[in-house]
Order: structure tokens, then C-alpha cells, then sequence
């Protein structure tokens, strides 16, 4: 992946536009039309920009008689819009501004990087930690808080607080997810995201060699989306309190990995190792952690606020913003697609 600092989607817009300035000054300096009105108007993916042009002998204000001279449409490609946040069940004053942050995007869906009922993953804070702000991304939702949504987006992966009750039965329980429920992949529109359990007591393993990590490599080398994206809790690199987690460093890029994300440290941190993103998303809710001594590759840390991510994804760009629960930009990065 090559990593810019730059919106390059922009590019096609500016374009745009100046072909619709020079339209207009070709219309002005024609002397039987005066440029009256410029109007954009989108449908579906397909954004038409127009300009009318009245005659010259039309009187201010009557417009019974004009034509539209030019007009410019650009198709742009459909996107997916997600939030990711992690660490956040705690269902506190910090946990509510963030949801409430999340949910004025309304993405398309949401992801956790774990740690999603704290502090043992009871039935009894289940709902109050999770559905009190997300059970309109919820289906099917049995809880107190709204009537949920009309089908699943929202999408946990499994940390070591929701392993701390029966085994996670109360996680397994409350959700109703793909496969086995603790492991699982969902393709939406561009992305085919994979959703690990990175804690030691998954049956099927955490290390390379196990049957997860199997699974993973197998759907990889037969996926066609145009993104993959790897979600789990405990992060293979970072500079937080919990530090690395060496068995989670599966060669994801090899494997065909777009981006990597993680929680578990309470922090924000962007990393490139072996030219593949890997960031940790923690400051959801829980109390926020300090940064040791920053690894190599580490480009992006933060630890002042908690927030969540909002990524947009395109069919040659993506997005990644982190994003305090008032609405500070902390991180705006976008990736492309190797040159063939």
C-alpha cells in the first residue's frame, strides 16, 4: 500500500469545476447569452452540473423562455462509510459523546477492535454498555433501549474483558453474527472485512499456525474486494501500555492485507511495518493510557481525548480519519493501491 497525505479524489472534482468556469466564460463572452444560473443536482452516484443560459433579449426575472447550453456530469464511484471504535464499553459520560459522535455520521456500519462490555463481559451490563447507544445498528436486538435495526451493521470483535464471563457466552449470546460468531467475514459493497479473536482462549487457536489463522489466509487469497480489512483486539505493534502482541503478527500483508486494526492499548496509533497500516483504535470510552518508548514505524500517537475513526471507503482510495468526540481531526490519512 503507498500511503499520501493528500485527498487525490479531489483532483476529478477541481477538473470538474474548471471545465464548468471556462464554460462559463466562453457563454459570457458570447454576445446574444448571459450566463444566469449554475445548479448542481446528484442522482444516485452521477453528480450533473449545468449551466442555464437565458437569451439576451429576456427581462430580469423571466425565465419562461431559456436554454440550457452545458452541461457537465461527473459519475463518481460508490462508497462505504464505517466508524470503528474500541475500548469503549464502559458505559460512561465518554462512551455517550462518542456514540453520539458516531452516530451523527451515520455510517454504514460500525466495527469494534474489542472490549465492548467492561469490566467482566456480564449479561447484566451487556445492554447497558452496548445497546443503551447502538441498538439502532443492532439486529436482532433484544434489548430495553429502542426497537434496533432492520438488519445487522454493527460488528464486535471479541476482547479480553469479553472473555471474562462464562467463556464470553454472554457476548455470544447477546449478538448474532457470521460463523462461529467469534471469528467471521462480512462483505459490504468494496470491502470484505475479517474480524479475528486475538484473545488466548479462542478454541482455534491465535498463533500462524492455527486453524483461524488458516482460515484467514484461505478467504485472503480468494477474495475479490477491493479492500481487506483485518480487525482484532490485541494490536501486533504498539508503543502503549499493553505494548505488542507478538502472536498476532500474522504476515497479514502477504496474505493480501489492506489494513490491520486493533485495540486494547487505550491510545490512537498509526503504524507502518513492511509498508502495511497497522492502527490502534482504544479511546472509545475506558480510561485512556500512557506511551512508552514509540516503535519503529510509528507515524501517529495520541492519548488527550477519546474518539473513534470514520473511514470511507472508494474503489482507489481509502480513508482513515481518527476524530475526538468533539470533532478535532487528529489523523487524515489516505491509502491507495500499489502501481501494478
Amino acid at each position: 500500500m503507498q500511503v499520501i497525505m493528500t485527498n487525490m479524489r479531489k483532483v476529478f472534482l477541481f477538473l470538474s469545476l474548471s471545465s464548468l468556469l471556462l464554460t462559463a466564460c466562453n457563454f459570457a463572452s458570447n454576445p446574444n447569452h448571459t450566463p444566469s444560473l449554475i445548479f448542481t443536482k446528484t442522482v444516485g452516484n452521477s453528480t450533473s452540473t449545468a449551466i442555464t443560459v437565458f437569451p439576451s433579449e429576456t427581462r430580469p426575472g423571466d425565465t419562461s423562455n431559456y436554454t440550457i447550453d452545458a452541461t457537465i456530469t461527473a459519475t463518481q464511484s460508490p462508497t462505504l462509510r464505517f466508524a470503528v471504535i474500541g475500548d469503549y464499553g464502559d458505559g460512561n459520560d465518554a462512551e455517550k459523546k462518542v456514540a453520539d459522535l458516531i452516530l451523527g455520521w451515520a455510517p454504514d456500519l460500525i466495527l469494534t477492535t474489542g472490549d465492548n462490555n467492561y469490566p467482566k463481559g456480564s449479561a447484566e451490563s451487556m445492554d447497558k454498555n452496548i445497546g443503551q447507544y447502538f441498538q439502532s445498528f443492532i439486529h436482532p436486538y433484544q434489548g430495553i433501549y429502542g426497537l434496533g435495526a432492520d438488519e445487522n451493521r454493527f460488528f464486535p470483535s471479541l476482547g479480553n474483558h469479553d472473555w471474562s464471563t462464562d467463556q464470553a457466552q454472554p457476548y455470544l449470546d447477546y449478538f448474532q453474527l457470521p460463523g462461529n460468531e467469534r471469528y467471521y467475514e462480512i462483505q459490504k459493497g468494496l470491502v470484505s472485512f475479517f474480524i479475528l479473536d486475538s484473545d488466548a482462549h479462542e478454541p482455534d487457536g491465535v498463533g500462524i499456525s492455527s486453524d483461524q489463522a488458516a482460515w484467514l489466509k484461505s478467504l485472503l487469497s480468494s477474495s475479490k474486494a477491493t479492500w481487506n480489512i483485518v480487525c482484532f483486539h490485541h494490536p501486533p505493534y504498539s508503543s502503549g501500555l499493553h505494548g505488542s502482541t507478538t502472536w498476532m503478527r500474522w504476515p497479514f500483508r502477504e496474505w493480501g492485507t489492506d489494513l490491520v486494526l486493533s485495540g486494547h492499548d487505550h491510545t490512537y496509533e498509526r503504524i507502518l511495518v513492511d509498508n502495511l497500516t497497522y492502527i490502534v483504535n482504544g479511546l472509545g470510552g475506558a480510561n485512556i493510557y500512557d506511551f512508552g518508548q514509540a516503535l519503529p514505524g510509528s507515524q501517529v500517537r495520541y492519548n488527550q481525548d477519546h474518539g473513534a475513526m470514520l473511514v470511507t471507503a472508494a474503489s482507489e482510495w481509502l480513508e482513515i480519519q481518527f476524530i475526538t468526540w468533539n470533532g478535532d481531526i487528529i489523523d487524515d490519512v489516505t491509502l491507495t493501491a500499489d502501481n501494478p
